[in-house]
Parts: C-alpha cells; sequence; structure tokens
C-alpha cells in the first residue's frame, strides 16, 4: 500500500463595512485593524476547504 501526504487548507472570510476615500484605503484600514486583532475570524467565519494528496517521499527527498 502506499503512504500519502494530504495537505488541509482552510478558508475562512469576513465582509467588514468601512468609510474610506479609496479601495485601496479601506484595504490598508481593514488590513491595520486586523493585525492590531480587532478582526478575529473563527470557525463561524469558514467559506471553503481544499484537499491536496501527494505521494510520500521514498529515499532520498524524492517524490514520485
Amino acid at each position: 500500500m502506499n503512504e500519502y501526504r494530504v495537505t488541509i487548507t482552510e478558508t475562512l472570510q469576513k465582509t467588514v463595512p468601512v468609510k474610506a476615500g479609496s479601495i485601496q484605503e479601506a484595504e490598508e484600514m481593514i488590513a491595520d485593524a486586523w493585525r492590531r486583532g480587532e478582526h478575529i475570524l473563527e470557525a463561524e467565519c469558514f467559506a471553503d476547504v481544499h484537499f491536496k494528496a501527494r505521494r510520500q517521499a521514498r529515499g532520498k527527498g524524492c517524490e514520485r
């Protein structure tokens, strides 16, 4: 039987209203607020999941 490694990638998503002078400013304002911990994304913000499998490496780091 073969051995595989499966990577699970979850996407969390939240829409935040903001008043700004431009779209770039709006993104910067929310990014800064997020970095300060003002917007915490939790399980209820779940949007999507992807699974990516690859065969386990054999020998000296070679993959097939």
